[in-house]
């Protein structure tokens, strides 16, 4: 029972002191010390037993583990989101944007531009630090609230992309390995799914922004923004300033399948010299843009790592097995128990991939045996990992508010969360009842 409460109560204080405004890095080792404890785990490895692991190990395990599987990606987006932001590329695209088809579609544009980039294969977190630019310069030249940028590249970039049938992210990969299905499985249901979450997205998120307009909520810039539009020196030519993100996009298309994860670092690091090549001589500050790239790296990296390993400790607990055990054996229709069971992991370790990872392989077997459709459960699965891993604890979700936006979690994460949370379980309902109807 103690474990338990360790369990839940850890992942209830991390994500109380999260919205408080706590500093992750203090909040996350903080909650996982709680749960540890609760659970029976010593802290020190210096006086476990043997075989036995620690909180410290835990927890310090998974935070390095995930810096250096990702450090030189979050290294290399920062740095080009930096690029195109001095550069005025960022700007130069979004003047362009407003001044042809007007600030309204300021929202759509953002959308997009991040659907693109996931759908290319380049990573989440990368995307937002590649796209905010463009979209603080968007929101500014529209007047729209600064707050909801967060939640306007979440909805391009983890809803009707990230778990769509041939999207290259890992969250529509996991699967195949288990059910020995492609990348492409349940397509039919796949699409009308994205369709109805690009959608229903945009009409809601579309909705909070005329309220917070109508209540006569304007954009306010912060200090550190930088706005190149401002100012009477001459900005990039738009359709030049868009070749960085291109060659991102084909880079990453054509190095995805050799190279992984690992084929980022060659498209991003083409996306920079390509930038310096279109906007040379139109930079502000060269070396400083790539001085602010890698600072900002540093502290988004290190506050999702620092979430990543709050889930390490909770994985070593043995309320931990006991809940995954549970919510993989409900009864009832498998879709709807797989699905259910993907979102609560997901939800409990902050990571779509993370309880994919920890689900499938006790799900995979046990629903295969009783003959359901592996390509509906490929798709309803992928789907429904990509809700409850995004409640505020989520290192996405860390990253994308506090280091790339800088805003609070009281301002960003109401949109974030409908976007994030609701729409995607809102889509995982459709798929299994169109998969129940025989589609």
């Amino acid at each position: 029972m103690l474990g338990f409460i360790g369990l839940i109560g850890g992942l209830v204080l991390l994500i109380f002191l999260t919205v408080k405004g706590v500093n992750i890095l203090i909040a996350a080792p903080f909650s996982a010390l709680f749960a540890g404890l609760l659970s029976g785990i010593v802290i020190f490895p210096q006086i476990a037993a043997e075989g036995e692991t620690s909180i410290i190990t835990g927890y310090m395990g998974s935070f390095t583990s995930f810096v250096s599987s990702w450090w030189l990606m979050f290294l290399a987006g920062a740095v080009f989101g930096k690029v195109m932001e001095d550069s005025g590329a960022a700007d130069s695209v979004s003047k362009w944007i407003v001044d042809k088809i007007g600030g309204r579609f300021a929202l759509i544009a953002v959308m997009f531009a991040c659907a693109i980039l996931t759908y290319g294969g380049v990573s989440l977190f990368i995307v937002a630090f590649s796209v905010f630019p463009m979209a603080l310069s968007l929101f500014k030249q529209a007047d729209i609230p600064r707050r909801f940028i967060p939640a306007s590249l979440a909805l391009g970039s983890v809803t009707f992309t990230m778990t769509s049938a041939g999207s290259p992210e890992i969250q529509n990969w996991i699967p195949i390995e288990h059910l020995g299905t492609t990348a492409y499985a349940g397509w039919e249901v796949s699409l009308i799914v994205a369709l109805f979450m690009m959608i229903f997205g945009y009409l809601i998120l579309n909705m909070i922004i005329k309220r917070a307009i109508g209540r006569g909520e304007k954009f306010v810039a912060q200090q550190q923004d930088n706005f190149n539009f401002e100012s009477d020196r001459e900005l990039p030519n738009p359709i030049l300033s868009l070749i960085p993100l291109l060659v991102v996009l084909i880079l990453s298309y054509i190095f995805h399948d050799s190279l992984g994860t690992s084929a980022l670092i060659i498209a991003l690091l083409g996306g920079i010299l390509t930038a310096y090549l279109v906007s040379f001589k139109y930079m502000k500050n060269r070396e400083k843009a790539i001085a602010d790239g890698a600072l900002g790296a540093v502290i988004a990296i290190a506050n999702t790592a620092a979430v990543v390993g709050f889930g390490g400790v909770v994985k070593l607990t043995d309320s931990f097995n006991v809940a995954v055990e549970w919510v993989t054996n409900l009864p009832g229709s498998p879709l709807i128990s797989g699905a259910f069971a993907v979102a609560i992991i997901c939800g409990l370790t902050g990571s779509s991939s993370g309880g994919q990872a920890i689900a499938l392989p006790l799900l995979a077997p046990h629903y295969l045996d009783m003959g359901v459709d592996p390509e509906a459960l490929h798709r309803v699965v992928a789907i429904s990992s990509g809700s409850l891993d995004t409640l505020p604890h989520s290192g996405y979700v860390v990253t994308t508010i506090s280091s790339i936006a800088n805003e609070s979690y009281k301002d960003a994460y109401p949109a974030f969360g409908a976007v994030t949370v609701i729409l995607p379980l809102l889509g995982t309902i459709l798929a299994i009842i169109l998969f129940s109807i025989g589609l």
